[in-house]
Order: C-alpha cells, then sequence, then structure tokens
C-alpha cells in the first residue's frame, strides 16, 4: 500500500500530517503535482512533477495506482476515476468518497458550475 496526494490542492497542514503519517506507519507517501513540491528528506516521501495542463495530475494518478492504494484529492471527477477503478479515496478532510458520494457531489459541483456560468 501507498498513499497518493493530488497534491496542487492538498492544503499545506494536510500535507504536514502526511508527511509525519508516512514516516510514523512507514508507508510510501508520493505527492503528484505540476509543479515542485518541497518534501522532507525521506526516502518514503516522493514528489513527481507532471506538465502543466488539465487532468495531467490526475491521468498519472490513475494510471500508477493500485487497488490497495489510497488516493488523497479534493478533485471530484478524479475521485470517481479513482473509485471505478477499484481505490479507495479520502478528500484532504479525511472524507471517504463512495460511488454514492461522489455522485451527489458530482451533481452539486455541476449544479453549482452552471449557476455561476
Amino acid at each position: 500500500m501507498k498513499i497518493l496526494v493530488d497534491a496542487d490542492a492538498c492544503p499545506a497542514p494536510a500535507k504536514e500530517l502526511l508527511f509525519k503519517t508516512s514516516e510514523r506507519r512507514k508507508i510510501q507517501l508520493i505527492l503528484v503535482a505540476n509543479q515542485y513540491i518541497r518534501i522532507p528528506e525521506s526516502d518514503l516521501v516522493e514528489c513527481i512533477v507532471v506538465s502543466a495542463g488539465a487532468d495531467v495530475a490526475d491521468d498519472h494518478i490513475v494510471e500508477i495506482m493500485k487497488s490497495d492504494d489510497l488516493i488523497i484529492s479534493a478533485d471530484i471527477p478524479l475521485a470517481d476515476r479513482v473509485v471505478k477503478k477499484g481505490g479507495t479515496v479520502i478528500d484532504p478532510r479525511g472524507f471517504l468518497m463512495t460511488a454514492e458520494t461522489i455522485g451527489q457531489r458530482l451533481a452539486t459541483r455541476n449544479l453549482m458550475e452552471e449557476l455561476r456560468s
């Protein structure tokens, strides 16, 4: 098992907690972002920088994840892809996303986007 983080939008306090948890539990932590993120010196923590662009980090996370990995992301479409691939995803506040809750969140997100346009 490893923890994969959609790091571009992950709050700094959540990342700090993940760094500590990775060391304490001896779990590999991979942050995926479109720019370098400073990480502690550790054999367990890695930052993968992908090219800029819509969904590039998301695509990379889905590509490298395995079903026993934990994905951390606030991105609802990414969460949907992870769950459909058999993965587990929580948002940075620790809320578990399931097929049911993702459907509700996607509907709310789409409604809000429609109201803003």
